[in-house]
């Protein structure tokens, strides 16, 4: 009986993802800062699952930064995601998946406030038409592009040629996931998992072999913000938050850590770099960082592509000691290589040069 409570406690956690045909937006600061990783996650998704997954080159950017920083007001925002809705509604599809943490939090926003004051949608609806000469229409499902790859989290294990275990001991790597702010704390309903017990990540750890980590400040912000990181005089908040992470993390001596929020595995793995720069301290073994992962690049390393094709060579905190850990094969010498063979040049010595990686 208690088995079952807690079953039925658990579903109430669970989101419905359907099963294919998504229309897909991209991330425009994922685009700068990762791109490899949105063109790994549609290869996985059309190439190695098979499934229908169309995007467009007439999306835009969904507005979430400027609306966040207060440079926009909210119903410019609404008209312009009511035009990407339109988009998805007039090359058939439905069901609507984004790269996005910040534009899943604000698409949830928006779609709510739209429940809620159904005269503010019908205004919208009056300026999409007026603006854009489009239909106005709504997602039947809202989905985050991390949601996907859970969802497919065995299928991608079956495919594995490699797992989050060390090659040379056989024991579970130790790994840290942290939830991007506005998959789940928004709006708790809309994450797998909600706001308390958030599943997305964890459950591709376990699904590939690895060992989730708990640590006091497991929730705790990367440090990103807007208003901390675009306004120059506020990045010292940006990096005390990120600082306070890595200093609660640090005991359990975690070998990697994933994310699924453009922002978060940016400022963890950069701000690694500030930190090591200025105070000489690092948080990895041998003077090394921990590395920071998006999840469609551990879920490429798991099924066995280039390390250098997911993009792992734009990385702050080098990535090798990881990769030898897992076993996974790699070329040094291919590492600022661009597609046509042009070497793209090494860069400068820093804080984490001194194992010889980089």
């Amino acid at each position: 009986m208690i088995y079952e409570g807690k079953k039925k406690i658990w579903s109430d956690y669970q989101k419905e993802i359907p099963d294919d045909h998504y229309f897909y937006v991209r991330s425009c600061i994922r685009q700068s800062f990762f791109p490899a990783s949105e063109a790994t996650f549609l290869d996985i998704t059309r190439n190695r699952l098979g499934k229908d997954i169309f995007e467009t080159e007439h999306h835009t950017t969904c507005g979430g930064i400027a609306y966040h920083s207060d440079t926009i007001p909210q119903e410019t925002v609404m008209t312009i995601v009511a035009r990407q809705f339109a988009l998805m509604k007039k090359y058939g599809y439905e069901n609507y998946v984004c790269s996005c943490i910040t534009s899943f939090g604000l698409y949830s926003e928006i779609l709510e406030t739209w429940h809620e004051f159904p005269e503010l949608q019908e205004k919208i609806a009056r300026l999409l038409k007026e603006s854009c000469g489009l239909e106005f229409a709504k997602p039947k499902y809202l989905i985050h592009a991390s949601d996907l790859i859970y969802k497919y989290r065995n299928l991608i294990a079956a495919q594995a040629k490699f797992k989050l275990v060390n090659a040379k001991t056989g024991e579970p790597l130790r790994v840290v996931e942290h939830i991007g702010c506005h998959y789940s704390k928004m709006f708790p309903s809309k994450g797998v998992g909600g706001a308390e017990y958030p599943y997305v990540l964890t459950g591709m750890i376990d699904a590939w072999g690895g060992e989730v980590i708990d640590y006091p400040e497991r929730r705790h912000c990367c440090g990103f913000g807007f208003r901390q990181y675009f306004i120059k005089g506020n990045r010292s908040y940006s990096l005390s938050n990120t600082h306070k992470k890595f200093e609660s993390m640090e005991p359990y001596k975690p070998d990697m850590i994933i994310t699924n929020c453009p922002g978060c595995p940016y400022f963890l793995d950069r701000w690694q770099y500030v930190i090591a720069e200025s105070s000489g301290k690092t948080y990895g073994p041998d003077g090394q960082g921990i590395p920071v992962f998006t999840y469609e690049e551990v879920a490429g390393l798991v099924m066995g592509y280039d390390p250098w094709d997911l993009g792992l060579q734009t990385h702050q905190v080098p990535v090798e000691p990881l990769l030898d850990k897992l076993g996974i094969p790699y070329d040094p010498a291919k590492k600022y290589l661009g597609k046509n063979g042009k070497d793209l040049g090494k860069p400068e010595d820093t804080c984490f040069c001194c194992s010889g990686i980089i």
